[in-house]
């Protein structure tokens, strides 16, 4: 079991007169092909978080924000609509699951909702005369001479290391075996994920399945997380995967999740994070 959630900050080093492009790259993995949207922190462009009203496609969503690039982020309900993560814009808690009764009544989660409400999220920083980004549990502290100015749920944390049993993902009975994967953690899956490199530069990605294998592909979630670290990222949140994936960049979408007829499938969501 790994050890307790870890809180990291990237605080990046902008150098106005240097210029460095927003990119996107394609990585051919034995069972993944890897969507990945790379944003140097002196680039000029700064990650932001946008919500659906009801739940909207990633390629609608993004442009209606004017975003360049962006992923889909946080959990919701598909049923209701409603998030089971906690979403902040403008220093305003504007998503909180405790109003999902679905998720609160549920009886089978009970004894994980501790868990649940304090998963790790992905955090805009405003302090002063920068923006820093961090990954943390909800209930973290907001760093001194900073302000919360954003932050969407997820989880687990990929990297430093895997928090899937702290955050009520995982669960084992008392032989060791698994009772509980909410997420098929341990099983190839469309993935999608955040990443910060330690001079701040921050890493979409989302992990698709082949559509030239039969057998089961994308990526467990630590393979998503082995993957990240080639790229020399170092710390790391899972976001909301399978039928959700999606990455948007200068006005295509790629989807991760392929459906029975060999289809990528196309499934509205909650929340995203962008660039702008």
């Amino acid at each position: 079991m790994d050890k307790g959630p870890s809180k990291t900050i990237a605080d990046p080093v902008v150098t106005p007169e240097i210029a460095a492009e927003v990119t996107y790259n394609v990585y051919d993995l034995p069972s993944s092909q890897v969507h990945v949207v790379t944003i140097p922190p002196e680039s000029g462009y700064r990650v932001q978080v946008a919500v659906a009203e009801g739940l909207n496609l990633v390629q609608d969503l993004a442009p209606q924000v004017g975003a360049i690039a962006a992923v889909n982020a946080g959990f919701f309900d598909p049923q209701n609509g409603l998030t089971t993560s906690y979403i902040t814009i403008g220093g305003s808690l504007i998503a909180d699951p405790r109003q999902n009764l679905r998720l609160m009544e549920n009886p089978d989660l009970q004894s994980y909702l501790d868990a649940i409400l304090d998963r790790s999220e992905f955090r805009i920083y405003d302090c002063g005369d920068r923006q820093r980004y961090g990954i943390m549990p909800h209930s973290a502290p907001i760093p001194e001479a900073c302000t919360l100015d954003a932050a969407v749920g997820a989880g687990p944390q990929l990297l430093p290391a895997i928090t899937a049993y702290e955050e009520g993902f995982l669960a084992d009975n008392p032989a060791g075996e698994v009772v509980r994967d909410a997420l098929g953690s341990r099983y190839a899956n469309a993935r999608s994920a955040i990443g910060l490199k330690p001079d701040g530069t921050v890493v979409f990605a989302i992990a698709a399945q082949r559509l030239d294998q039969d057998a089961p592909t994308g990526l467990t979630l630590e393979g998503m997380a082995e993957f990240l670290k080639t790229l020399g990222v170092t710390a790391a949140l899972n976001l909301d995967g399978g039928s959700s994936s999606s990455l948007f960049f200068k006005g295509t979408t790629h989807y991760g999740r392929l459906n029975a007829q060999n289809q990528f499938v196309e499934r509205p969501i909650k929340s995203i994070l962008f660039v702008k």
